[in-house]
C-alpha cells in the first residue's frame, strides 16, 4: 500500500563532517526547506563557535530554528520537538519537503521517538547539586552517578555538568535512575522519514578538519564573541548556551584559566570528543542510511535515493 504521509528528511552527522554544505546543495538542487537541529544554533549571538551560516547564506537558504532564543534562556528537547513539529507542519502544508539537518542526537530522537515523562527542573535540588559540584568537582558527582545509574554514566561525559546534574536530579526526585525511565510511546507520526547519516570513514581526516575549523574560529574572533556575550546581564558560564563546546573553553580562557594556545588545544580536543559521541550515537540509529561524504559514488547513490524519496 502506498504511504501517503508527507516526506521528511533527516540529515544527521558529527560536527565538521560537511552537513551544512550538503544541506545547502540539496536545498538548491531539490528545493527542500531547511530546519536546524542544533542545540547551539538556537541561541542568538552564538555565531563563530557554533559554525552558524553567515547572514548571506541564511538569506539565500533560510534555516528554521536558528536564533530562536537569547543565550540566557534555556532550551530543551521537549521545546525543540514542539517547535520542529510546528515547522514541519508549516513546510508540508505549503507543499514542500523539510530537511532537518544537524548533529544534536537528543533532538532527533525526541522528534522521532517521543520523550519520557520525566519530572521538571527542581531549583532546590539543582542548587544543592551545584554546591556539591563547587566543592567536589563534577567528575566526583559523575562517579556517584556511575554507582547509582551505570548506564546513564556510561553515556554522559564526566565533564558534562548539565547532563550529570540532570541525571542526579531525576534520581533524587523520582528514586529511579534516568536510564530506567521508559520513553513514552509515540503515535505513528503524520510523516514518513528518510534518515541519512554522514559517517566519515577517514577519522584522521575528520580530526584534521575539526582542528582546522577550530583554529579558524579562534583566528576569526571566537574569544571576542564570548567576551561580548559575557557582558550580557545575567549570562553565566553555567547557562546551557555557554556549556557548548568552544564557548566553555573560551569562557575559561577569559577567566584566566589558560592561555590562547591551551584554549585552541582544549577546544580541538573537546570537539573531537563530541564528534566521537555523535558517531557512536549515529551507529545506534539502525534505520538510518549511512554514507561517507567523501565517497563520491556512494554519495551519488544517496542523492538518487533522496531525489526518489522527495518525488514520491
Amino acid at each position: 500500500m502506498r504511504d501517503e504521509r508527507n516526506p521528511v528528511v533527516f540529515l544527521m552527522g558529527p560536527t565538521a563532517s560537511g552537513k551544512t554544505a550538503l544541506a545547502l546543495a540539496w536545498a538548491q538542487r531539490y528545493g527542500v526547506k531547511l530546519v536546524s537541529v542544533d542545540s547551539a544554533l538556537v541561541y542568538r549571538g552564538l555565531d563563530l563557535g557554533a559554525a552558524k551560516p553567515d547572514a548571506a547564506t541564511l538569506s539565500r537558504f533560510p534555516h528554521r530554528l536558528i536564533d530562536v532564543r537569547d543565550p540566557e534562556a534555556t532550551y530543551s528537547a521537549g521545546l525543540f520537538r514542539a517547535d520542529a513539529l510546528r515547522e514541519i507542519g508549516e513546510i508540508t502544508a505549503a507543499g514542500d519537503v523539510p530537511l532537518l539537518v544537524g548533529g544534536t542526537g537528543l533532538y532527533f530522537r525526541a522528534l522521532s521517538q517521543g520523550l519520557s515523562a520525566l519530572p521538571g527542573a527542581d531549583a532546590s535540588v539543582r542548587a544543592a547539586l551545584a554546591t556539591e559540584a563547587a566543592a567536589q568537582g563534577w567528575p566526583a558527582l559523575h562517579s556517584r552517578l556511575a554507582q547509582a545509574d551505570p548506564a546513564a554514566a556510561a553515556r554522559i561525559h564526566p565533564n558534562d555538568p548539565q547532563r550529570v546534574q540532570r541525571a542526579l536530579e531525576v534520581l533524587a526526585l523520582t528514586g529511579r535512575s534516568l536510564s530506567g525511565q521508559h520513553t513514552a510511546p509515540l503515535a505513528r507520526p503524520p510523516y514518513r522519514v528518510l534518515k541519512l547519516a554522514l559517517l566519515p570513514a577517514d577519522r584522521a581526516l575528520l580530526h584534521e578538519r575539526i582542528a582546522d575549523r577550530f583554529r579558524a574560529m579562534v583566528d576569526e574572533g571566537l574569544v571576542e564573541e564570548v567576551r561580548a556575550l559575557r557582558e550580557r546581564p545575567g549570562l553565566t558560564a553555567d547557562h546551557p548556551s555557554m556549556r557548548a563546546v568552544g564557548y566553555r573553553q573560551a569562557w575559561q580562557h577569559l577567566d584566566g584559566a589558560f592561555d590562547r594556545d591551551e584554549l585552541v588545544a582544549r577546544g580541538i580536543h573537546a570537539t573531537r570528543q563530541l564528534a566521537k559521541r555523535q558517531m557512536t550515537w549515529l551507529r545506534s540509529e539502525y534505520d538510518a542510511v549511512g554514507f561517507d561524504p567523501d565517497d563520491g559514488p556512494r554519495r551519488a547513490r544517496i542523492e538518487q535515493l533522496l531525489a526518489d524519496f522527495v518525488r514520491r
